[in-house]
């Protein structure tokens, strides 16, 4: 029945994109003032450069051009595909900061204003700000590895820093990954405890928090370190 489906039903080898399905697709038709553009991964993670109109909400008439790759000239190539007039209705493009994405858009779209999405901004500052945590927490270990050195080379026991939650600086470090990945009202008890204690230490941590918070939007995976 799938067979049958694809070869005599459905129309598929006399589709007008199918000899170039493969490496993009197209529907002028589906262009708007409004664009989104992204790079995704379909499967084996090869990705794709994905252009919709964002008044389409994902539904019929969302989709404007499907590209293989992400090359900047692969992309303008394709998208000069479309007559010229329906580019220039394009007002505004949101966009990641990717150079590859900004040439191609302000080249196919020369009347469009490019808006940076903010979720990019956020996973960046997010990014560095877990970034921060891990080196702080290497220094950290380094500290305790030397003082235990120091207290071996002395003949005595290492006692190491414990807070008052009983986390020692590296420990407060590691636990510490979900809770700037959060908002301070999805914290737990132990939580806010953990992350008094951490900001309090560490200020320019509270400060890079303090900047991600006031974006509105909070991300969920934290790096695993």
């Amino acid at each position: 029945m799938q067979r049958h489906y694809k070869k005599k039903v459905s129309g598929f080898k006399d589709w007008d994109q199918f000899n170039h399905s493969e490496d993009y697709l197209i529907y002028p038709q589906n262009i708007g003032e409004n664009l989104g553009i992204d790079e995704l991964s379909l499967s084996k993670g090869e990705l794709y450069t994905f252009v919709t109109n964002k008044n389409g909400r994902g539904k019929k008439k969302t989709l404007v051009a499907v590209i293989k790759g992400t090359k900047s000239q692969d992309i303008i190539d394709v998208l000069n595909k479309i007559p010229l007039e329906k580019r220039k209705l394009v007002k505004e493009i949101t966009l990641d900061m990717a150079n590859n994405m900004q040439l191609a858009s302000r080249i196919c779209f020369p009347e469009s204003n490019l808006v940076t999405d903010r979720f990019h901004v956020v996973k960046l500052v997010m990014e560095a700000l877990q970034h921060q945590r891990i080196k702080l927490r290497w220094e950290a270990i380094e500290k305790e590895n030397q003082a235990i050195k120091i207290a071996k080379e002395q003949g005595i026991k290492y006692v190491p820093i414990v807070f008052e939650n009983e986390d020692t600086p590296k420990q407060l470090l590691a636990r510490s990954r979900y809770i700037i990945a959060k908002k301070t009202n999805e914290w737990t008890p132990n939580q806010k405890v953990r992350a008094e204690l951490l900001f309090k230490i560490y200020p320019h941590l509270h400060q890079a928090y303090n900047t991600l918070s006031s974006s509105g939007t909070s991300m969920n995976k934290p790096q695993k370190n």
